[in-house]
């Protein structure tokens, strides 16, 4: 079971270096290690196993943030909407995004980084993404708003871009162009 020792924390190299591609079909450990990611989230969100195995609350995960350099990332989450999404991908990418961005008014976290980071992240509104799935299923997923804000920082994690790189460093909380705000 992953918990937060497993979590690799800013400042360790690969969380700056962009990640292999997974080769198809995957082995069965890493199959394993991307069903424990999922897990792990499944278990984060959950406040009994939280509070017993000291967990933040997370609702996406990265391999190199359990230290293994391939393209593979878990989610478990609602939208706003209620939509559970509850995926275990390799080689997710995005294959298009729309020109309007996004961005969380509460700024973003991250499980790898200890500390609050303030100032908004422009984020694509919509993107869809391309993967294979935990069966070996070849998915194509359109999301928008909160779900494309959750993916595109997972998917920035597989090319060594911390959330806080988009950033603007002078202006925190300038808000994107052409955007509107996820309350």
């Amino acid at each position: 079971m992953l918990t937060m020792d497993d979590i690799v924390r800013e400042g360790n190299p690969i969380l700056t270096k962009s990640a292999k591609e997974v080769p198809l079909p995957p082995s069965e450990q890493e199959k394993e290690t991307l069903e424990q990611m999922l897990q792990f989230l499944i278990n984060s969100q959950d406040d009994e196993m939280a509070k017993k195995y000291n967990l933040r609350p997370g609702v996406g995960v990265a391999a190199p943030q359990i230290g293994i350099s391939k393209r593979m990332i878990a989610v478990h989450f609602e939208d706003q909407d209620e939509k559970l999404y509850s995926y275990g991908l390799f080689n997710p990418k995005i294959v298009s995004h729309s020109v309007e961005k996004t961005y969380l008014s509460t700024g973003e976290g991250c499980l790898s980084v200890d500390r609050e980071v303030p100032g908004f992240v422009p984020r694509y509104a919509r993107i869809t993404v391309k993967a294979t799935d935990l069966d070996g299923n070849n998915v194509k997923l359109r999301l928008r708003g909160f779900a494309a804000i959750v993916f595109q920082h997972e998917i920035d994690h597989l090319n060594g871009i911390m959330f806080y790189d988009h950033i603007d460093p002078n202006n925190p909380f300038h808000e994107p162009e052409n955007s509107k705000p996820i309350e």
